[in-house]
């Protein structure tokens, strides 16, 4: 035996919402596995994580256990959210985590790093201190499929022309009988490819990180995504499919003698009355609506979503972030109509705990950006969706959603009352029953594959034994 030094694992995810979340789901699987787990993040990141979850409390019970951050780079007041938010936290964090990162390895005995793929740093230093450096992706299998594919998209199709959004984008592996256009990444939808080239040289440098990292982690699972994880498997050393990473914590902790039941990674300090709200209302009645943590929207796209939900009849609980919205108009004023049927049939909050409203039996559907983490917690939660998407990886988990597991509705593009009203009735009345059969089969899949014997269950156990075997060969 080379070494008999304790496994110390480093994670680093992107400092945002949609990251963070599924890594600190792995770095708490791990850490019941005895692993020392050293998790690096912005000082944003941690201080909002203190403030609104018990993320303290959470880890206190692994002593092996602990938080390193760093400044993101940023403005306290500046705004993280969308597109360019979520860019600028990326580059800022990225420029001060390389030096920590080098003074956590220099300090400690480092077995291997498990890093979101985006941090191109952590890659090159790894590579410096050949340290083995297993990938995460944050996506779907599916999106990190076509993500792949983003240098021959920019190459072969981009730009395309309106007119073509409908049509089938040739020659994507695995995705030929059903990708159009209109469900490619929000950025292949630009009218200048000189501007796609920095894209296009970033997702093949991703790509090539990839190939090279000793395994990837995928949050999803062999009946959701089988044959794209067989795909991807003849790509990549090691496919290490996990998911659903919540509820298979869950599971792993109910093996576990704890009393803390609250698990929460949320930014944001949840309305817990929402939940009270629910307690009252029937049985699949409601649709819940939240667009995650890094949506904007516009205060007419606002408006028309709203008309449509009070237009509907139906119950509805909707997240609004303090900024969601793009810009506030102070000459606004919403209509008596929307208030008093918000009155009547609506709630409204700043935040929801996204995983106890998805499992609540009043639940009857769910509108949503199609983010990854919310895609697969509302399958595993059995919830039908309303897809309507935002940016990057979404526009493809939608199409998914609609056509190929036919669990849920497809909005993208549209933000017009009348559609998002007949949407909700479709769902929750029209196209119910058979949108609930898919769903109920994709979601009793989902928890089969986090018990015991399960394939995801499986795949965490040979990732733990992996690790195991870099301490013990001392492969660092």
């Amino acid at each position: 035996m080379k070494n008999s030094s304790p496994t110390h694992v480093v994670i680093i995810p992107h400092p945002i919402q949609g990251h963070v979340t599924p890594m600190l789901h792995l770095a708490e699987l791990l850490s019941l596995s005895n692993f020392n787990i050293t998790l690096l993040t912005s000082t944003d990141i941690h201080q909002r994580l203190k403030k609104s979850s018990n993320i303290d409390a959470r880890f206190a019970r692994f002593p092996g256990f602990r938080f390193e951050a760093v400044p993101d780079g940023l403005p306290e007041d500046y705004p993280r959210a969308g597109k360019d938010g979520a860019w600028a936290v990326l580059q800022g964090f990225a420029l001060n985590a390389e030096p920590l990162l080098r003074q956590i390895s220099i300090g400690t005995s480092v077995t291997c790093f498990i890093v979101d793929n985006w941090l191109h740093f952590a890659y090159d230093f790894a590579k410096e201190v050949d340290i083995p450096l297993i990938a995460f992706r944050c996506y779907s299998a599916s999106s990190h499929c076509l993500f792949s594919f983003v240098p021959r998209l920019v190459d072969e199709h981009i730009p395309f022309k309106d007119e073509d959004l409908d049509k089938l984008v040739e020659n994507v592996p695995g995705m030929g009988t059903f990708l159009r256009y209109r469900d490619l990444p929000s950025f292949c939808r630009t009218k200048d490819k000189h501007a796609c080239l920095g894209i296009e040289q970033a997702f093949a440098s991703e790509i090539e990180r990839t190939k090279n990292a000793y395994g990837l982690i995928l949050n999803t699972f062999e009946d959701l995504e089988g044959p794209i994880l067989s795909l991807l498997r003849s790509q990549c050393k090691r496919v290490y499919s996990i998911g659903p990473l919540h509820a298979l914590l869950q599971n792993r902790l109910t093996q576990e003698t704890t009393t803390l039941n609250n698990r929460s990674s949320s930014l944001w300090e949840a309305d817990q009355s929402c939940l009270s709200w629910l307690d009252k209302k029937p049985v699949k009645s409601v649709v819940y609506v939240g667009f995650g943590s890094l949506t904007v929207l516009e205060r007419d796209q606002i408006t028309e979503i709203w008309e449509g939900l009070v237009q509907s009849k139906k119950y509805f609980l909707w997240v609004i972030r303090p900024d969601l919205i793009t810009s506030n108009d102070d000459g606004y004023q919403t209509s008596e109509a929307i208030l008093q049927g918000t009155k009547d049939r609506g709630c409204i909050v700043s935040w929801a705990p996204q995983e106890a409203v998805l499992a609540h039996r009043a639940i009857g559907g769910f509108l949503t950006h199609s983010g990854w983490n919310s895609t697969i917690e509302s399958i595993t939660a059995g919830v039908p969706m309303i897809c309507w998407p935002y940016f990057a990886d979404q526009q493809i988990n939608s199409r998914y959603v609609g056509e190929v597991w036919r669990i849920g509705l497809d909005m993208k593009d549209m933000c017009d009352r009348n559609v998002v009203t007949e949407m909700v009735n479709d769902l929750l009345d029209g196209k119910k029953d058979e949108v609930e059969r898919s769903m109920g089969r994709m979601s009793d899949a989902a928890k089969r594959s986090v018990t015991e014997g399960g394939s995801s269950c499986r795949n965490l156990d040979s990732l733990i034994e992996d690790i195991k075997m870099m301490s013990l060969n001392g492969e660092h």
